[in-house]
């Protein structure tokens, strides 16, 4: 049998699949708005995070608030671990403080809307993986929007390298300023903290860090501080960077995720690319 897709059809394959329809134009990059780039200077360079409202706006909204009231300003990066993680934002510098403003409620998963910019890359047991902006995700399929009363579904924001997530206790709900950078995917975290942004430069500077040790918890002695932390948005015009990152559903980002799906082979996830980055300023 010789199946044929009309060009309708095709469309709505297209849409579903969270890929440009054929004809379709495609911006290959996109600049960062300037009130979602944090811009983190440490005495071994400039770390810069893109933040991500849509996936956790009431995160999003404290570290914006924070960092341009000089909070962060300082502050230690007290918590260091290779192949995982850095942590800092906490006052105290032990990693039991945090700032007056109330405790956040998790942000752990979100809804998910064709506006979202979607990009599926790999299908996964109950759902999809891909990207969206610089997030990776996991959500439930497009085709589950067509049943919901919002035309949304649920959509995860997932811990692979560079992703930013709120520090909190035992208790999922206990968020408040201090906040963690990943130098390595972990998937334990999934879920149980909060996903807010992704650092689109820098991360070198995060990896040298100085560290702590896996029997001290990363607790490091003499840690790195942040000497500054603003949204690009706070800062002078002639201080400001400029941020503009390849679009996730761009050609050339699409050809690189299959020149990475190649090397990698079946082991591929969603963790092994990232959109590219290019910052003036």
């Amino acid at each position: 049998m010789t199946l044929r897709i009309t060009a309708a059809a095709a469309l709505l394959a297209a849409l579903l699949a969270g890929a440009p329809a054929v004809g379709q134009s495609v911006e290959e990059w996109r600049t960062v708005a300037p009130e979602n780039l944090l811009v983190i200077e440490t005495a071994k360079g400039r770390i810069l995070v893109e933040l991500d409202p849509r996936v956790a706006p009431r995160s999003v909204e404290r570290v914006r608030t924070l960092a341009d009231q000089g909070f962060y300003d300082g502050l230690k990066f007290h918590r260091v671990l290779p192949g995982f993680m850095a942590q800092t934002g906490d006052p105290l510098g032990t990693g039991e403080g945090g700032s007056e403003l109330p405790d956040l409620a998790g942000e752990f998963q979100f809804r998910r809307g064709r506006d979202l910019g979607f990009v599926s890359l790999v299908a996964a047991p109950g759902g999809q993986l891909g990207v969206a902006g610089s997030m990776p995700i996991f959500t439930q399929p497009d085709a589950q929007m067509m049943v919901t009363a919002d035309f949304k579904t649920a959509a995860q924001a997932l811990f692979c390298d560079g992703v930013a997530g709120m520090a909190r206790n035992q208790d999922p709900n206990s968020a408040n300023s201090q906040f963690f950078l990943m130098t390595g995917a972990n998937d334990t975290l999934n879920g149980l903290y909060t996903a807010f942004g992704r650092v689109v430069s820098g991360l070198d500077v995060v990896k040298a860090l100085k560290a702590g040790t896996p029997a001290g918890n990363g607790q490091v002695a003499d840690p790195d501080v942040m000497t500054r932390a603003r949204t690009a948005a706070a800062l002078p015009p002639a201080a400001r960077p400029s941020v503009r990152v390849m679009s996730s559903a761009s050609p050339a980002f699409l050809t690189m995720v299959e020149q990475r799906r190649a090397e990698k082979g079946a082991a591929f996830t969603v963790c092994d690319v990232q959109p590219p980055a290019e910052v003036t300023g």
